[in-house]
Order: structure tokens, then sequence, then C-alpha cells
């Protein structure tokens, strides 16, 4: 009976060894090498849409033994204005936000206005129209798109004034080792304002840019626009 169970284990890995391995090295170049991610929430708006499929970089912050968080290699740290993929502090779930604090910065929020180590961003009112692809029930909160710079490499902002958020934040100085996160909506999105800093070592990758998108408004129709946008 061994016998025939043994001969049946050596067939069955001829016939699948192939695959197998092939599932292994996937598995290990998404752990630590590249990955992407899909976006279910409007937290990132407009930078990033729900249904956007985000690649990403995971070698560049240290490389690490796949399927586990030990590094090999110490990597970059994480710059402002990146936009990155970690554990969430409360549950541990993957989050894609924006880093605006690094260690030792000082950060401020008053009225959706941010400070940065005593420089003020500087907001400028932009064509709602520019940005394609919102849903619709976001367009229904008539959404204001700012232009952030000041503070490193200008991006877009969404703020929802009809939302209730906290759009102010006292003085605050980021740990060592630590990080400030926040979604690029403004009033949408649940960050280092709620769950408080984020470790270096729950920072998994950086997000570069969009490999497809399916529309949820339009029954995941692909939003071809969208495919291979750098998020830069």
């Amino acid at each position: 009976m061994r016998g025939m169970t043994f001969e049946k284990l050596c067939v069955w890995w001829r016939n699948y060894r192939s695959t197998l391995l092939f599932l292994c090295l996937m598995l290990g170049f998404r752990s630590a090498w590249a990955d992407w991610v899909t976006v279910p929430s409007g937290s990132m708006n407009p930078t990033i849409l729900e249904g956007d499929r985000v690649l990403i970089d995971k070698h560049v912050f240290g490389l690490r033994i796949p399927f586990t968080r030990v590094h090999l290699t110490a990597g970059e740290d994480p710059r402002r204005g990146d936009i990155v993929v970690f554990d969430s502090p409360v549950d541990g779930t993957s989050l894609v936000k924006r880093v605006i604090g690094l260690p030792g910065d000082v950060v401020a929020l008053e009225g959706d206005r941010l400070t940065v180590n005593g420089r003020t961003a500087r907001y400028a009112v932009r064509d709602i129209r520019s940005v394609r692809g919102l849903l619709a029930a976001t367009v229904a909160e008539h959404p204001l798109v700012l232009r952030e710079s000041g503070l490193g490499q200008a991006h877009d902002v969404m703020i929802l004034p009809e939302r209730s958020a906290r759009r102010s934040l006292e003085t605050l100085v980021v740990p060592e080792g630590r990080y400030f996160m926040m979604g690029d909506n403004r009033d949408n999105s649940a960050d280092s304002r709620y769950f408080g800093f984020v470790p270096r070592g729950d920072i998994v990758g950086r997000a570069t840019r969009v490999i497809v998108s399916l529309d949820p408004d339009r029954h995941y129709a692909p939003r071809s626009e969208r495919f291979l946008r750098p998020l830069s």
C-alpha cells in the first residue's frame, strides 16, 4: 500500500512540478518584489479611483524574504509625497495613502490646510471636469478639487464641503521610525488623523501606476484612459 502511494506521489510530482514551481515563483515575486492591489474605496480620489488596479513596487523599501517581514536589504526610506501601501495599525488590512510627515516632521492641519515644518501648502482650485471617472455618488457630494503645492511634489486633493470630517488637527511631531499618512480625499479618508502614526516596518511598498481600471458605475467596464497611468 505504501509503495503504491509513494508511486502515485512520484507520478503526481512529475506531472505537476512545473506548475508548482511557477506558482511558487509567482507568489514569491508578488510577496517580495512587486504586486498589485485593487482599490475599493475613494479615500485617494482624485489621484486613485475606485476600481483601479495599482502596481506596487515592494523591493524599493528593502528586499524581503518572500512571505515574511524579514528584510535582506535596507532599501530607500519613504519620501514625503510618496503614495504607499502599508498594513493598517487597526486591523492589518492593506491601505493606500500618501506620506505627509516623515520622522521628526512637525505637522498641523487647520480647515483642510496642511502645514509641515512651518510651511503651509498653497491651494489652487481645479476644474472638476478634469477628473474623469469619479463615481456618481462622489459627484453628488459636490466635491472641490484643489492643487496642493509648496510641500514637495504638487498633486491634486479633494474636499467634500458637505461632509462632516476631521478638517483640523493640533500640531504634532512625527516620532522616529514612524510616518504620518493621509488620503488625497481629505474629507473621506481613515488615515493617521484617526489611527495615528505608521511604523516604518509596516510600509510594504510604493504605488507607482494604475495597471488597469474598472468602473463600478458602468458594470466594471474598463476605463481605457487610465491604463498604465503613472501616479506621480
